[in-house]
């Protein structure tokens, strides 16, 4: 079976590394949890409203539809679950748990540290938080890019969750990193904003098209591509329903939207369909 490959006895982690791991894990859900706290606006005013506004959906031409965020929901859940799940005595030798630890406990900590800094104003300061996350994620799928499939628990937990998360931030930090600028005095709209604009949103698509040729998980790619999907859907409905409106970002959304999503399928299709990756050295 998968799971017996994947829980190679001679890869048992010392029982004081795994504790250590483990414990890691749940510190840093500790302090995701205190940031969520201010970031859902339980204390204080809620991410929306800091930064004289910056974070709102309405600040700049890249920033998704307010519906959008709702991906959050998602992660938050997964996140939990994998945080309960990489507790479990079957996973003390499970590569799946031992090897996406320890970034994958960074990652839900620096959620935690964004919303702090972000109820802080620190703009500046949220960008190097985010980067933080996007190379944490990147490095959980680094790590399991050639790990025959566990089971469910891992599909879920690490592939599902941390596909999701990885796509979403992905948007995310370009998103940010424009309200950054803005924040600098780069103009909101106008015709160099809707070009610069386009420009990212052709580097999130090779972004996602790169992180997609990374794993041999055909789970971890699926929840990448759809977050991804979904962050530049919401773009494209913002910027063509709501304010600040502009038809060339809408549309350049929603171009980078489809072609994310072909890419996507023609890549799973493949993965699925080609070798068993379960067959494969590691």
């Amino acid at each position: 079976m998968d799971t017996d490959r994947a829980q190679d006895p001679h890869l048992v982690e010392p029982p004081a590394t795994l504790a250590r791991d483990r414990w890691w894990v749940s510190v840093a859900a500790v302090v995701w949890l205190g940031g969520s706290l201010f970031g859902t606006g339980l204390i204080g005013g809620g991410v929306e409203q800091q930064g004289d506004g910056l974070f709102s959906d309405t600040a700049t031409l890249i920033a998704p539809m307010g519906p959008a965020f709702s991906i959050w929901s998602v992660i938050y859940l997964g996140l939990a679950a994998y945080v309960v799940w990489q507790w479990l005595p079957s996973t003390a030798r499970s590569r799946w748990a031992a090897r996406t630890r320890i970034p994958a406990g960074v990652a839900i900590a620096l959620n935690g540290v964004w919303l702090l800094v972000v109820q802080a104003d620190l703009v500046w300061l949220s960008v190097v938080v985010i980067a933080g996350i996007a190379v944490s994620l990147g490095l959980v799928l680094r790590n399991t890019a050639d790990l025959p499939r566990e089971g469910w628990g891992a599909d879920l937990t690490v592939s599902a969750t941390h596909g999701l998360y990885l796509g979403w931030i992905c948007v995310a930090t370009c998103a940010n990193v424009a309200l950054f600028l803005v924040d600098l005095g780069a103009p909101e709209t106008g015709t160099t904003a809707e070009l610069v604009t386009a420009a990212v949103l052709a580097v999130v698509v090779v972004i996602a098209a790169w992180l997609l040729h990374r794993t041999g998980q055909s789970i971890f790619a699926g929840g990448i591509a759809a977050a991804v999907v979904w962050g530049l859907a919401w773009v494209s409905a913002g910027r063509l329903t709501a304010e600040p409106d502009s038809t060339t970002v809408g549309l350049a959304a929603a171009v980078a939207a489809v072609g994310v999503a072909a890419l996507a399928v023609v890549l799973i299709v493949k993965k699925v369909t080609g070798p068993d990756p379960s067959r494969r050295t590691v």
